[in-house]
This record gives structure tokens, sequence and C-alpha cells, in this order.
């Protein structure tokens, strides 16, 4: 029977958000997924800009291809903005982002690491 227990982001520091310092690939790492192909992270991700312009903001979601890349635009002063609602990752895949301004951005959130 699989187990779920809920887990900080491996780049972040006591559970505090990761403040977005790249502007190109590769970008600053937000999580490094479970190793091997039998168990997973649930990964849950939320972005604050305290920027008052929109930012872009590109997740590197398990590599660096096109295929790979999540790209939304982060509304000005926001409070947390979904941006990764629940994907799969394993096989100790990692999480990156860049943007498109230096730290203005802060990713929060969390992984469900699922056990079988």
């Amino acid at each position: 029977m699989a187990t779920f227990s809920k887990a900080p982001l491996s780049g972040s520091t006591n559970g505090k958000g990761i403040l977005v310092a790249a502007t190109a690939t590769p970008g600053t790492l937000i999580h490094t997924a479970v190793s091997g192909i039998t168990d997973f992270d649930e990964v849950w991700l939320y972005c604050q800009n305290t920027s008052a312009t929109s930012v872009a903001l590109d997740i590197e979601y398990g590599g660096t291809a096109t295929s790979d890349l999540i790209e939304i635009t982060i509304p000005g002063e926001s409070g947390l903005v979904l941006i990764v609602p629940g994907l799969f990752l394993n096989n100790g895949l990692v999480v990156s982002a860049f943007a498109g301004t230096t730290n203005v951005l802060s990713i929060h959130g969390y992984v469900n690491r699922v056990t079988a």
C-alpha cells in the first residue's frame, strides 16, 4: 500500500520561499525529486512577485528542453499564484526556475512524497 508524506522543497531553507536569482538557464534550484522510478513527488509550487510590474517566469520541470518548460507571467505585486498544480516527478529529476527580472520572484511550495 502506498504512503504519502508532505515534505518541503529541497531547494528551500526551513520551508521558506526560494528567491529566483537566475535570469537564464540553468535556473535557480527549486527541488530535486525522489530517486528511482517506483516512488514519486507530487509537486505544488506557488509564486509571489514583489515587483510593481509583471515578470516572466520559466519553470524547468525535469529538464531544460523546450518541452520541459512551463512559462507563465506573474502579475506585479501579486500574492501567491499557483504555477505547478501537483504534477508528478521522480528519478532524481530537477525543478529549477529563471525569471525576466532577478530577485523579485519567490517560489513557495511543497511536495507530497508517494512511496510504494
